[in-house]
């Protein structure tokens, strides 16, 4: 009940306690007798503590005081009056300064009390915020402790583990990854573990599969903890080693096909001289002569073996992605021999018709060449441009590596003086020829230029030469 007159706003408390000092007053001033009423002022004190700063707080109490010695019947005096008015004030203002601490104090602690209310409910929305992502993650997300045991994992997990949901909690987590078999282990506390590995994984029913696993480990009061984020890389992996066989059986019926060329060149040759030397009687009836030329036969029938190329899995490609992930395979080899490149894409490229892996190996093939190029100079810069003409995109490669001595030789197999087997440029030319695109070189001051000129993907295909 009396808690309910220091409730309400600072003008309704400084009312009340306004009120009450009168009454107070008026009460001292009415009764007469040796007994003071002073003391009564303390309740408006306690009052006004609650509302006012401490040095308004200080003209309350001087009122008081000076109220109290108006109308008590205490004789005043220098001696005993000031003595008496000192003790008067220091107790109004002290119970006033009082209650004004306990306000603050109270009042900080709501504040406080507020701000882990409101750090508690961000903590709950963000740990449900959390949750939800986790759940709701394409990415397998496990935790487990300092023994593997598995504590945590979603939903993805359970499916990629072909496990029953909610089956996995309890289980040894070395089981499924047993690359992570010690990666919390107690013995290596110490360390604490932020890696992206790729790694064998195997399944509830035993299927293995390729994963890439990213994962941490850290300290909880409970002990070490281990969390790691596991996709499934097993498509990637087929998909990778199909592109590289598709790759790698078409460059070899290609470069069959060159060095068969150059067999049945060599044999026509040979024939020829055959053919003469079977006119002179010498030779005829010869057991040897006649082997070699069975021989010559044997070797051109062998040459002549037509190996069918299968037609190339050409589709709309988007350039400009293609050739920022060149960019990033590149990157470090630019790095290494201090080479300055420079990489133009006009904006909004659209997509051309290509086959990915295909123009890929001869963008790699073309920058290749310009490193080898450009380590033995002292300018060493690369430009990479695409741009549009018309209905074609055109992707230079332009280099300070000196050019070509003989560019009459380009794009010829077997080239002598080539640094490896002189098969580069022409596999490069007969991939891009597969899907109807072109390259071509044009010398420029102090070095090099390939273009490779591509169709757009809805524009009519080039006819290859």
């Amino acid at each position: 009940m009396y808690a309910a007159i220091f409730k309400g706003s600072t003008k309704v408390v400084l009312l009340r306690a306004a009120v009450l000092i009168a009454a107070i007053a008026l009460l001292d001033w009415r009764i007469v007798g040796e007994i003071p009423l002073g003391f009564l002022y303390l309740l408006p004190m306690l009052m006004v503590g609650s509302v006012l700063e401490p040095w308004q707080i200080g003209l309350a109490a001087a009122l008081c005081t000076l109220l109290a010695e108006l109308f008590d019947d205490l004789r005043w005096n220098l001696r005993s009056g000031i003595s008496r008015d000192v003790l008067y004030f220091a107790a109004f203002y002290g119970a006033g300064l009082f209650v004004c601490e306990v306000t603050r104090s109270r009042r900080v602690e709501m504040r406080h009390l507020d701000e882990i209310e409101h750090q508690s409910e961000a903590r709950r929305e963000a740990e449900q915020q959390l949750r939800i992502l986790i759940e709701t993650s394409p990415a397998a997300i496990v935790t487990a402790d300092s023994d593997g045991t598995v504590l945590m994992a979603n939903e993805a997990a359970h499916r990629m583990l072909g496990a029953e949901p909610g089956n996995l909690t309890g289980k040894p987590l070395h089981r499924y990854f047993p690359s992570l078999r010690n990666a919390s282990a107690p013995s290596v506390s110490a360390q604490f573990f932020r890696t992206v590995m790729q790694a064998r994984g195997q399944r509830e029913d035993g299927e293995a599969f390729l994963a890439d696993i990213s994962f941490s480990t850290y300290r909880t009061s409970a002990g070490l903890r281990l969390a790691a984020m596991v996709l499934d890389a097993s498509e990637e992996l087929r998909t990778h080693e199909v592109s590289g066989l598709h790759q790698l059986l078409t460059g070899s019926r290609i470069a069959i096909g060159a060095l068969s060329h150059e067999i049945r060149n060599f044999c026509g040759a040979i024939a020829a001289v055959h053919q003469n030397l079977s006119r002179a009687e010498q030779l005829a009836g010869n057991r040897d002569f006649d082997a070699l030329g069975k021989m010559i036969a044997g070797l051109e029938r062998i040459a002549n073996l037509n190996l069918r190329q299968s037609m190339t899995e050409a589709a709309e490609v988007d350039l400009a992605a293609l050739l920022d992930e060149l960019r990033i395979v590149i990157g470090p080899a630019l790095e290494e021999e201090n080479i300055a490149a420079q990489w133009v894409v006009e904006p909004g490229f659209p997509l051309v018709w290509a086959d990915r892996p295909s123009l890929m190996q001869v963008f790699l093939n073309l920058t290749t060449n310009s490193i080898r190029a450009l380590s033995k100079q002292q300018h060493r810069a690369l430009s990479v441009t695409a741009k549009t003409e018309g209905t074609q995109a055109l992707v230079e490669f332009t280099d300070t590596g000196g050019g070509v001595l003989h560019p009459e030789h380009l794009f010829h197999p077997f080239q002598d003086g080539a640094d490896s087997s002189g098969l580069g440029l022409y596999l490069s030319r007969a991939f891009l020829r597969s899907f109807g695109a072109e390259i071509r070189y044009r010398p420029v001051p102090g070095g090099a230029c390939f273009t490779v000129t591509l169709n757009l993907a809805d524009a009519p295909m080039l006819d290859s030469p």
